[in-house]
C-alpha cells in the first residue's frame, strides 16, 4: 500500500500513463526543433500543456511558465536568476533543503538571508516575517505547506508584507499545488515554483516556475532553444530562453494530464477525500499510547500530509516494520528538513509521515492504523525483552 504521494503520488491516473506513451509512441519528435509534422505535434503538446497548468493557477499569460525537471530546479532558477550581492532575502525555519541550500550557497556570493523562526505548531507569525525585512529585502521565500507537518502558512498576508516592502514573494508550492487553490493574482504570487510529479499527478522528471510580467529574470543554463539561434548570448524572451536543451515531452504531456485529471475530478473534491483520509488516521493513532501528532492542533490548518513520533519508538524501525511486514509504504526520517524538525521539537530521529492521495481509501487508513499498534506492539516486545535480556 503507497502512503507517500508527499513525495511523489502513486498510482497516477490512466490517463497520464497515457499522454506519456502517446508522446513517446506517437510524437517523438522534440518541440521548436524542426518544422515537420511531429516536430509541430510536440510543440502543440508544450503549448496546450502550458495553456492548461496557466489556467489552473489563473495565470492569465501561459510564456510566463518555464518548464523544469522538478521543484527543485525552479527555487534555484528564481533564486540564482534574480539575487545578487547585497540583496537580502528573508525565508523561514520550515524550509525545504531545495530552498535552504541554495540560499545558504548563495549567502557565500554576499547574498543576506534571514531565517525567522516559525512556532512550535509550524507556522509562522506574519508580524516575526514584517520585523525581519529591511530596507535591502529582494525576497520573500516560503513553502505554502510544510512537508514535514503539513502546516499551511498565511502565504495573502505574507504578500501584503512583501507589497509593503517591495519584495518579490517566492512561494514553494510543492506541498500545496494540486490540493488547495492557488490563484497567483489572489495571492499576489511574484514567483511561483510547483514540481509535476506530486499533487499535480504527474511524472517524475517535471516541474515548473511561474514569474510574474514585472519580474525580471537571469537565465542560469545557456544552450539552444530553437529560436534566436544566431545570438551569441542567451536571449531573454519567454519562456524559450529560460529551457534550454530538449524539454521532456512526454512528461510535459503527462503533467497535463495530471492536471486535467484534477480538473475533471474537481479540486474541492480531492481535498475534501484527502482531510478525511487524514482525520480518519489522526484520529486512529491518537488512541495509540505515546504518539504525538506534529503540526498545528486544528487539522484544518494542516493539509497534505500527517506525521506523528512515538515516545519510545524509532520512527525509522516503524517504517521499516510496516514496509516489511505489511507492505505499506510510508517515509521516517528529516525529510529533507532539519530546521523544520529543530522547529518541531523531533531534531535528530525526525517522524514517520503519511501522505494518503486520490487513490487510498478508508480501509486503506484502517489498514495502515491496524498496522501501526502492530508494529509498535511487536517493536516494544521486542524492546522488552532485550533489555530484560541486558539490564
Amino acid at each position: 500500500m503507497y502512503l507517500d504521494n508527499a513525495a511523489t503520488s502513486f498510482p497516477k491516473p490512466e490517463s497520464v500513463y497515457e499522454a506519456v506513451l502517446r508522446a513517446l509512441r506517437e510524437v517523438g519528435a522534440s518541440p521548436g526543433r524542426g518544422g515537420y509534422r511531429s516536430a509541430l505535434e510536440a510543440g502543440r503538446i508544450v503549448f496546450q500543456a502550458r495553456e492548461c497548468i496557466a489556467g489552473f493557477f489563473s495565470i492569465a499569460d501561459s510564456s510566463r511558465i518555464i518548464f523544469t525537471h522538478n521543484a527543485t530546479a525552479a527555487l534555484n532558477l528564481a533564486l540564482y536568476g534574480i539575487l545578487t550581492t547585497g540583496d537580502h532575502v528573508v525565508t523561514t525555519t520550515m524550509e525545504h533543503n531545495s530552498l535552504l541550500r541554495p540560499l545558504y550557497a548563495l549567502e557565500g556570493k554576499g547574498v543576506e538571508v534571514t531565517i525567522v523562526p516559525a512556532g512550535s505548531d509550524g507556522i509562522v507569525l506574519v508580524d516575526d516575517i514584517r520585523r525581519a525585512v529591511r530596507a535591502n529585502t529582494r525576497m520573500i521565500a516560503v513553502s505554502h505547506i510544510s512537508n514535514v507537518c503539513g502546516a499551511i502558512q498565511p502565504i495573502r498576508e505574507l504578500s501584503e508584507v512583501c507589497s509593503v516592502a517591495g519584495a518579490l514573494f517566492l512561494v514553494d508550492a510543492s506541498q500545496s499545488a494540486g490540493h488547495i487553490p492557488l490563484d497567483v493574482d489572489h495571492h499576489h504570487i511574484d514567483l511561483l515554483a510547483v514540481p509535476g510529479h506530486k499533487g499535480l499527478l504527474g511524472p517524475s522528471g517535471t516541474g515548473l516556475l511561474y514569474v510574474a510580467p514585472h519580474v525580471e529574470l537571469i537565465p542560469v543554463m545557456q544552450g539552444g532553444t530553437g529560436t534566436n539561434s544566431t545570438a551569441v548570448k542567451q536571449p531573454l524572451t519567454m519562456p524559450d530562453g529560460f529551457e534550454a536543451g530538449t524539454l521532456n515531452l512526454s512528461g510535459i504531456a503527462g503533467m497535463q494530464a495530471g492536471v486535467e485529471f484534477i480538473k475533471g475530478v474537481g479540486l474541492a473534491a480531492l481535498h475534501r477525500l484527502q482531510c478525511d483520509l487524514l482525520d480518519q488516521a489522526e484520529q486512529a493513532l491518537r488512541g495509540i499510547s505515546g504518539v504525538e501528532i506534529l503540526g498545528p492542533e486544528k487539522s484544518t490548518d494542516r493539509c497534505a500530509v500527517l506525521s506523528f513520533t512515538v515516545s519510545d519508538v524509532d520512527v525509522a524501525q516503524l517504517a521499516a516494520e510496516l514496509d516489511h511486514s505489511f507492505d505499506i509504504a510510508v517515509r521516517a526520517g528529516l525529510h529533507c528538513a532539519p530546521l523544520a524538525h529543530r522547529t518541531l521539537g523531533t531534531l535528530p530521529e525526525g517522524s514517520l509521515r503519511v501522505s494518503p492521495g486520490w487513490f487510498n481509501t478508508r480501509e486503506d487508513i484502517a489498514f495502515f492504523s491496524d498496522a501501526v499498534v502492530q508494529c509498535i506492539h511487536k517493536i516494544r516486545s521486542q524492546k522488552g525483552t532485550h533489555e530484560k535480556l541486558h539490564p
